[in-house]
């Protein structure tokens, strides 16, 4: 753009010294060229710093890669590339085989673990008739004892031997011991039965969380389209493994969005690039149309700048790259209407309230024949 300046200012003065026929000596050529670079300094100058102009500026959209959240062998392909889908649309399905035996496999042992807590229940139920019964034993055990001891106390071995007395004895405490067996294998079955997570039993509880993470599985076994979007460049084929590795995505989703451009600056411009002032933007694509638009925002780092923890020091090569800044401008007309493709390339320029001398005049007009240039080729 500065060489456009130029060049247009020298064939001013080639008309001005043709027209007036002014002689070519050592007043008339140094002058010109003297003030010249008075001008074009002072204009430069001012229009760089009060309207920075980036001399690249591209497209910049987000795409989502898809990775299939199972692994599993592609069935069928239902979408089809750089073709409009909405949210939901099957763009391809793997083979459900594995998973619907899956989920079988966990729904009879669902099946299984209910019919096992009622089994459960009536295992309680005769544990606590075992213990009554194991109880009037040691009662009935209890009340022989106390009857052959009182009889051999009061009649001696004549009524009840001290033999038939022990013998009574090892019975009652036999039983004793079979009320404390049923009643350890009564709260054993209580402890079973009574095992709940959220008013459920935790085995009942844990298969089926089992079976809605395989019916998950079956579910994500179809891919779909995460947004309104399209596929692109879609290679997806019946047979390919499909691998749920997140560096390894099946295929590339670009979901609508609206569409901004991002331009490079250099930082002795970001004084004057406020958020809201007029941008204008020429696109190689569209030669001689300028696309109004305003400044989103100035991204908050630059990438030259970053420093993360690794065992790797920063060389003083990297320090001294000279980091540019990125602003972003949405466009008040949409690219799609001109059928161009996302991450088109060209040229912006900030306009800044600033605006002395209206050297922003001369930005427009520049940037516009810029934009008539990429009629014949474009200027890098």
């Amino acid at each position: 753009m500065d060489l456009l300046l130029i060049l247009t200012y020298t064939g001013l003065c080639v008309v001005i010294f043709k027209v007036f026929r002014i002689p070519l000596n050592k007043w008339t050529v140094p002058t010109a060229i003297l003030g010249g670079i008075v001008l074009l300094g002072t204009l430069l100058m001012l229009m760089n710093y009060n309207h920075p102009y980036g001399k690249y500026a591209k497209e910049s959209f987000i795409s989502v890669p898809i990775v299939p959240a199972v692994k599993g062998i592609v069935a069928s392909v239902e979408a089809e590339a750089n073709t409009p889908l909405q949210q939901g649309d099957v763009l391809f399905r793997i083979d459900p085989k594995p998973f619907e035996m899956k989920v079988s496999r966990k729904q009879a042992q669902l099946a299984e673990a209910e019919q096992q807590v009622k089994q459960t229940e009536a295992q309680l139920e005769a544990a606590q008739a075992r213990l009554k019964k194991a109880k009037a034993d040691r009662d009935r055990a209890k009340q022989s004892f106390d009857r052959y001891a009182k009889g051999n106390k009061k009649g001696g071995a004549k009524i009840f031997s001290e033999q038939e007395v022990e013998n009574r004895r090892q019975l009652y405490l036999a039983s004793q011991a079979a009320v404390e067996a049923a009643e350890a294998d009564l709260r054993r079955t209580r402890l079973a039965f009574e095992s709940e997570i959220g008013g459920v039993n935790t085995k009942v509880a844990q298969l089926r969380a089992e079976l809605e993470s395989a019916e998950y599985d079956l579910e994500r076994s179809v891919v779909r389209a995460p947004s309104d979007g399209l596929v692109t460049q879609f290679a997806v084929r019946p047979g390919v493994m499909a691998a749920n590795l997140p560096l390894r995505p099946a295929a590339i989703f670009i979901p609508d969005q609206r569409r901004t451009m991002v331009g490079s600056f250099w930082q002795n411009s970001l004084l004057r690039m406020q958020p809201g002032a007029m941008a204008e933007v020429i696109i190689d694509a569209v030669p001689g149309h300028v696309f109004q638009g305003k400044l989103k925002s100035v991204l908050p780092a630059m990438a030259e700048g970053d420093v993360q923890a690794t065992g790797t020091l920063i060389s003083a090569q990297r320090v001294a790259a000279h980091g540019r800044a990125l602003a972003i401008v949405e466009l008040e007309e949409n690219l799609d209407d001109y059928g161009l493709p996302r991450g088109v390339q060209g040229k912006m320029a900030i306009f800044s309230e600033s605006d002395p001398l209206h050297v922003s005049l001369i930005r427009r007009i520049l940037l516009r024949m810029v934009g008539w240039l990429n009629y014949v080729f474009p200027i890098k």
